[in-house]
This record gives C-alpha cells, sequence and structure tokens, in this order.
C-alpha cells in the first residue's frame, strides 16, 4: 500500500485536470452571463443532455465511445513519446475497411463476418499509423508533419473511393453500399437505444492498454523510448521497432473508433464524412494525462458536452460553439497548468 506521502504528487495529478475543467466552467458561466442568459438555466440544459435520464445517460454514452478509441490512440502516442495527431486519418481508414468487409464478403455467419470486420478495421488504422513510425524510425521524418499530410492523404482518399468505386449506385446520395446484418454490432438496449457493443469493446480496450504500457515488458520498453530514447537504445531496446509498434497500435485504437462508427451507427459510409473526433481526441489525452485509465472520464465528459450541447441551445438560445470554447479552455488550462496552480495556489 502506498504511503501518504507517495499519495500526494498522486493526489495533485488528479486534481488539477479537475480544476481545469472547473476553471473553463467558471469562465463559460461569465461569457453566458455577458450573452444576457442566465448561466444556471444553461448549464442545467446542459446537465440534463448529458446525464439528467436514462436516453441523455445512453447517448452521452455513444458519444464517448470515439473518444474512449481515439483519446486511447494519442495517448499510446505520447506515452511513446510521439505526437499522434494522424488519429482522424486512422479512423477513416479504420472505419473504410471495415464496411467494405461488411457488405462486400457474404455468405458468412455473424460470428464469423463481425470479428473479421472488426479486426480488418483494426489492422487498416493500424497499417496507415504505423507509415510515419516507420518514417520516424528509419528516415528520422517528423510523426507531426507526416501525420497532419497523411490525415488530408486518408479524408480525400475515402472521398474519392466512396464516390467513385464503392458507392452504392442505388443510393440518392454518395454512399457506400449498406453492410449486411451478420457484420453490424448489437445494441446493447435493444433497438430503441443507440449504444452498441462497441461501448464495450472500448472498455475493453482501455484495460487492455492499461494492462499493456503498465505490466508488461513491451510497455515498459515504449514508455522509456518514449522517455529517453538514448538511454532505451543504450540499455539495448529496439527503439526503432518500439516507435513503429507504438504508432501501429495507436494507430488500430483510432481506426477501431471508425468501425465503431460504422458497424455500430451508421451501417454506411458516406463521403465527406468529416467526424473530428481524431482531433478532440488530442484534448482527451491531455485531459487525462495520456493515463489509459484516465481516458475514461475524459471521454465521458467530452462526450457529454457534445451530448447535452444539444439540449443547451434549445432552452437558452445560446450557440452551441460555447461548448467550444469551453473544450478550448480547458485544453489551455492542461496544457498552461501553471496558470491553475497559480489561481489555487497548488505547489
Amino acid at each position: 500500500m502506498k504511503s501518504r506521502r507517495q499519495m500526494v504528487p498522486i493526489f495533485r495529478e488528479i486534481l488539477i485536470p479537475i480544476l481545469a475543467v472547473c476553471t473553463a466552467l467558471i469562465l463559460g458561466a461569465v461569457l453566458i452571463e455577458i450573452s444576457g442568459v442566465n448561466f444556471l438555466e444553461a448549464y442545467r440544459g446542459l446537465f440534463e443532455g448529458m446525464i439528467g435520464s436514462r436516453r441523455a445517460l445512453i447517448e452521452t454514452c455513444v458519444a464517448a465511445t470515439p473518444y474512449l478509441l481515439t483519446g486511447l490512440a494519442v495517448a499510446i502516442g505520447f506515452q511513446g513519446g510521439l505526437f499522434n495527431i494522424g488519429a482522424e486519418g486512422q479512423f477513416y481508414m479504420g472505419a473504410l475497411a471495415s464496411v467494405i468487409v461488411g457488405y462486400a464478403v457474404q455468405g458468412l455467419p455473424a460470428w464469423l463476418h463481425l470479428p473479421l470486420a472488426l479486426v480488418v478495421g483494426a489492422i487498416s488504422g493500424g497499417v496507415w499509423g504505423s507509415i510515419p513510425g516507420l518514417l520516424k524510425a528509419k528516415l528520422g521524418a517528423h510523426e507531426v508533419i507526416n501525420t497532419i499530410m497523411m490525415n488530408y492523404i486518408a479524408l480525400k482518399l475515402v472521398d474519392y473511393l466512396v464516390k467513385n468505386v464503392f458507392r452504392d449506385p442505388a443510393a440518392s446520395m454518395d454512399r457506400t453500399p449498406y453492410i449486411l446484418p451478420t457484420a453490424q454490432l448489437p445494441r446493447i438496449f435493444g433497438p430503441d437505444y443507440r449504444l452498441h457493443a462497441g461501448f464495450l469493446l472500448a472498455l475493453a480496450a482501455v484495460v487492455f492498454t492499461h494492462w499493456l504500457l503498465f505490466k508488461t515488458t513491451l510497455g515498459f520498453e515504449i514508455r522509456t523510448v518514449g522517455a529517453n530514447p538514448g538511454a532505451a537504445r543504450y540499455a539495448g531496446m529496439n527503439v526503432g521497432g518500439n516507435i513503429v509498434l507504438a504508432m501501429a497500435m495507436a494507430g488500430a485504437m483510432a481506426g477501431l473508433a471508425g468501425v465503431g462508427e460504422v458497424l455500430g451507427l451508421n451501417h454506411t459510409l458516406p463521403a465527406a464524412f468529416s467526424a473530428g473526433y481524431g482531433f478532440d481526441a488530442i484534448a482527451v489525452a491531455l485531459l487525462a494525462k495520456s493515463n489509459p485509465i484516465g481516458i475514461i472520464p475524459s471521454a465521458f465528459l467530452w462526450g457529454g458536452l457534445r451530448n447535452g450541447a444539444g439540449l443547451m441551445q434549445v432552452r437558452t438560445g445560446i450557440s452551441i460553439d460555447l461548448i467550444s470554447i469551453i473544450q478550448a479552455l480547458v485544453i489551455m488550462f492542461i496544457a498552461a497548468n501553471q496558470i491553475v496552480r497559480w489561481i489555487y495556489r497548488i505547489n
């Protein structure tokens, strides 16, 4: 059992993100009052939209599911000393691969078809994520530049393929055919609620990632390479291999997020499918301090804000963009945590 002296730094690490969120909400309340709306009424709408009813809570879990997996994608990169901004592109590649398997592979039973679509989607995202890792390991190319560029390639490539190669000729809009029922993720609470088994899969991925990073030799090597590549190389670790592996794992997580959206919710992939989860995932991972377990409350908060913003807007007429401002303030206070420490006099 850890002593009280050992617990104090851990408590502070948890306290800073909480205070950052509280401070962002306080500043958001000031902005609401300036706009002439009672902030208590606005936040009541936001709260009820997040968790005010059974349906709201379930919808928040639906919204949090892709954040869980894309947040892991960014957090794994951080643990390996890499800034994975490419989760958006990896998300797209996973979604594309799974939807192709979902509608094109026919005649398989559900117990085989669904896992096949999941695995192919995860591999697609993992391969896409490993490319900037390989460029970093072999050529020293910075992963930030490469992942940003690969986001654009993925977005345009998927858009082109959906419109020209995999387009459903019977559809009135640009989208792929619907996946077969054998490839659909089951709904947890029945057809009346949208929460699907991808949510449970995301929670399992969080537990698996935590175990892998903090309980295995492989995870120790990834974290050591991230903390000090020189020391890791001196200790005989394969620095380049761990970089590629970390990026591949990150890509697989983001790819699974795209898989969940296709197999669990939409059952098709439309063109101009702009999700934005990959970019929000950076904030989710920062708020969680790159800790896989911390991703759970962080993703739930982000999903809740996204889900509750609509009811807040209906109740008070406030623009939904206010939520984006609050999210930006949270990121700012996390990135510049000295501001929070100064405000609340924390050493």
